[in-house]
């Protein structure tokens, strides 16, 4: 009997680029001896895209579709199709081409050989910018500093991962889900293998600056509290400095019998000293705010619509 495999594909507004994906996936799967079925999660689309996988969904019975009631984010979505993910492995790619499917039957020979996560590593990206590589490369050197928790510079949320990897990971229920650490934190047998990312066959990227820097700061917190200790340290060497100059102001004042210049020094202090408050609150209130969003336990999805074949 032939194994079985997941193919899971988030999409947010990408009506340009389904019906390419799913030829795609189905040239690439045809040419292999696997059964397979393809879960498209719908984000929230404003777009055709739920018109277009509902098409999809009763022209082919291999393919089905969960629409989300509103848009709960990338990480959430690739968490509901590994929530219904039925296969002996399941591939997670997205569905705008940039993770190309003629990668699949890579991925499915190392997990033959026995490896039970295979994570793609992007060498480069043909449209990325020059400020986003140097940015992605200066989060990556900053989250394996303080993490315990190595994350694959360059990985991407195109993997396979089998059945046992996928059944621990649905184990983790947190809102704030940094995919490439939580999985990189599950301890399975473990490969990468490189890859050119292309640019996007149709469509801009969703991920703006705001998401980009939401999703490092989700990475960052779900893997260290390292910046509660900076802010600790922060403040123990602030006071212990603060103590130097009072004595120093002490020793100018009653000693050398000398006045003491400098309202504008004082001013600066201040400002400075309240500067550095403020951050090591801002940290302590990231870390409160994703306790206050944990002990609510609301769902991390609401499904509206599962499409299958009628």
């Amino acid at each position: 009997m032939n194994k079985f495999i997941s193919i899971v594909a988030p999409m947010f507004n990408e009506q340009g680029n389904i019906s390419e994906f799913y030829n795609r996936i189905t040239e690439v799967m045809s040419a292999l001896p696997y059964s397979y079925e393809l879960i498209f999660i719908d984000d929230g689309s404003k777009d055709r895209t739920a018109l277009l996988l509902n098409e999809l969904v009763q022209k082919d019975s291999r393919v089905q579709a969960y629409l989300f009631s509103r848009n709960f984010g990338h990480q959430i979505a690739l968490t509901c199709g590994l929530d219904h993910a039925k296969g002996d492995a399941v591939i997670t790619m997205d569905g705008d081409l940039q993770h190309p499917p003629e990668i699949i039957p890579k991925l499915l020979q190392l997990w033959e050989e026995g490896y039970q996560i295979v994570q793609t590593v992007r060498e480069s990206t043909a449209d990325a910018s020059l400020f986003k590589n140097f940015t992605s490369a200066v989060y990556y050197k900053i989250i394996n500093t303080v993490s315990e928790v190595h994350i694959t510079p360059g990985g991407s949320d195109f993997r396979l991962m089998d059945k046992s990897a996928v059944q621990a990971f649905c184990l983790y229920r947190e809102r704030a889900r940094f995919l490439r650490g939580m999985i990189n934190n599950l301890g399975f047998k473990y490969t990468v293998v490189e890859f050119v990312a292309p640019p996007r066959f149709a469509g801009t990227s969703k991920y703006n600056f705001r998401k980009m820097l939401h999703f490092a700061l989700d990475g960052i917190t779900a893997f260290s509290n390292v910046p509660l200790r900076w802010a600790l340290y922060a403040g123990f060497f602030l006071g212990f400095g603060s103590l130097l100059l009072l004595l120093h102001v002490a020793y100018v004042k009653y000693v050398a019998q000398d006045a003491i210049p400098g309202w504008s020094t004082l001013a600066v202090s201040v400002l400075f000293l309240g500067g550095i408050q403020l951050v090591g609150i801002g940290i302590v209130g990231e870390y409160v705010g994703r306790v206050f969003e944990e002990v609510k336990q609301r769902p991390l999805y609401i499904v509206s619509e599962h499409l299958v074949k009628k």
